[in-house]
């Protein structure tokens, strides 16, 4: 539901229901009041509609605190069923000299009206049109134009870069701007905000659900937001904390907060005969030691892995709803690919003991979520990679749990000559693994089974080889899937009517995760896509291979 939101001299006002969320504009405090002590601002303005508050932004010394909001949104589809999933189309950023764009507008009143709010049980009226008093933020267009070197790195930085995003900016452009913002404030303002609309206006990477937490699968659904996946949380460490103390808990916060994942949705419509259900597909990108591949690599003090994904697909049929979930994530080690050559050589960072701390971090942390893992490692055995699946094997070994099972699959040995058909027999192998780890079911009564477990697919950038194995994963679990509920007969294929469907979304999450992590799509999608490899997709992975 989209909140109306006013301005004053000195505030933004959220209104839902009969409360109201203020925002002052120039100390960045949050106060919860009830709606109708707008009655004591004389005179407001209506901005428009937004759909909800993505949290505030502060760069100490280069950017005074600014409130992102929700300006426009695209269905996306029935995740978990009734709620509806959004994809964040573009925002709007609201400082202490007004909004960076206009806000949609309110139905009650238009963005040109200033409102009369009358006193408590009278009607607001609105009082001619008068210019606004704040106006646009950027009115030259010289700035605009202008080409501004000394802070292209940083803009990219903070483009390309999620983790943490008020900190990665306070640490990263403050350094390369401090001179340039004594003498032109304003420059480096519009700079900051242009990059915040790049994140979400052009990538297609961020979605939410009004009233449904998206940040958890079917399995953890009811726990609390998963932080791994909340990816606005620090910006909303304020609102959350008074709102809590306000209203008396966490769960009053769903009123006025919205978490947002990065990653990816997309729901299908099926058919098999006479049934109709839908197959979706959630992928949600870790916001910790999230970026850009060669400039994240590994694993962090904290146990934190780059280009770490959970991704989840669901089927649901009735009232029954399944699902099935992998994660991938760099090599849990200190690892790293230094230079600018084209596949630069890897390395290992620290001495083993340090690593071995960091991995077992990793490891404790994911076992506590998934109960067991099977590590599916796709290096190459041999080359440039070998290093990488050394360490990878000897650190499983120190590590000597009886819930973790290492499997490695050379897939550029097994798939040689375009033969991506030959990871079926790693998902042969992987049968019994993944009857035992089973899927999560329930129905309008509840779980009806819990899925034990969950494989963990790597390859060096977690992105092209392990698209294609996560994806023959998810189909064989999918078949599985099927005969539990009568779609289908045992040991059968995948349904004709399925396999455009089903592999529309693992290509398209492929792209996505790959734009997000790489720049580009992903190599290899051809095969996704349509199950053949062919020159032309040989082709454009050697054009997609070259832009990363």
């Amino acid at each position: 539901m989209a909140m109306e939101v006013f301005q004053t001299e000195t505030h933004y006002i959220f209104v839902r229901k009969e409360r109201s969320l203020w925002w002052n504009r120039y100390s960045s405090e949050f106060q919860l009041k009830c709606g109708w002590d707008l009655s004591s601002v004389d005179d407001i303005e209506c901005i428009g509609v937004t759909h909800g508050i993505v949290g505030t932004i502060a760069l100490q010394g280069v950017l005074d605190p600014h409130l992102i909001v929700i300006k426009e949104v695209v269905p996306v589809g029935v995740l978990y069923a009734p709620h509806l999933v959004y994809k964040i189309r573009s925002i709007a950023v609201l400082g202490p000299d007004g909004a960076d764009t206009v806000l949609l507008g309110c139905s009650k009143h238009t963005t040109s009206q200033t409102v009369k709010v009358a006193p408590a049980g009278g009607t607001a009226a609105p009082e001619g049109h008068p210019s606004p008093a704040k106006g646009r933020l950027f009115e030259s267009s010289a700035l605009v134009n202008k080409t501004w070197g000394a802070v292209k790195s940083a803009g990219s930085t903070i483009r390309n870069t999620t983790e943490k995003a008020a900190a990665i900016a306070t640490s990263q452009v403050k350094s390369t701007v401090s001179l340039v913002v004594k003498t032109d404030p304003v420059r480096i303002e519009k700079r900051v905000l242009d990059e915040l609309h790049k994140i979400f206006d052009e990538t297609d990477s961020f979605y939410y659900s009004p009233n449904c937490d998206i940040t958890n699968n079917l399995q953890r659904r009811g726990a609390p937001p998963d932080d791994r996946f909340y990816w606005n949380r620090p910006m909303l460490a304020e609102l959350l904390r008074v709102v809590g103390e306000q209203q008396g808990g966490a769960d009053a916060a769903q009123d006025w907060v919205v978490p947002i994942i990065q990653g990816f949705v997309q729901v299908e419509q099926c058919v098999i005969g006479n049934e109709c259900f839908t197959l979706a597909l959630v992928s949600r990108r870790s916001r910790n030691r999230a970026g850009t591949r060669y400039k994240r690599r590994g694993v962090d003090e904290h146990g934190n892995c780059a280009n770490y994904v959970e991704t989840e697909q669901v089927l649901s049929l009735r009232q029954h709803q399944i699902s099935f979930t992998q994660v991938r994530g760099s090599v849990p080690v200190y690892w790293s690919q230094p230079g600018y050559k084209y596949r630069p050589p890897p390395r290992l960072d620290r001495d083993e003991p340090e690593t071995q701390a960091a991995f077992e971090r990793h490891f404790d942390g994911e076992l506590q979520i998934y109960q067991s893992i099977c590590i599916i490692n796709l290096v190459e055995q041999s080359g440039k990679e070998k290093i990488i699946g050394d360490a990878y094997a000897n650190h499983v070994l120190k590590y000597n749990s009886d819930r973790l099972i290492y499997v490695t699959f050379d897939f550029h040995e097994y798939c040689r000559g375009m033969r991506f058909e030959n990871v079926s027999s790693l998902i042969e192998s992987l049968a019994p693994e993944a009857g035992a780890m089973g899927f999560h079911w329930r129905d309008t009564n509840g779980p009806i089974c819990n899925q034990k477990g969950v494989f963990r697919v790597n390859c060096m950038d977690c992105l092209d080889r392990t698209n294609v194995v996560q994806t023959a994963i998810g189909k064989a679990v999918l078949e599985s899937q099927l005969v539990k509920l009568g779609l289908a007969m045992p040991y059968s294929q995948l349904p004709d009517a399925l396999k455009a469907p089903f592999m529309v979304l693992w290509a398209n999450n492929g792209d996505v995760i790959s734009r997000q992590y790489a720049g580009t799509n992903a190599l290899k999608g051809d095969y996704t896509r349509t199950g053949e490899r062919k020159i032309s997709g040989i082709m454009k992975d050697g054009m997609n291979s070259a832009n990363r």
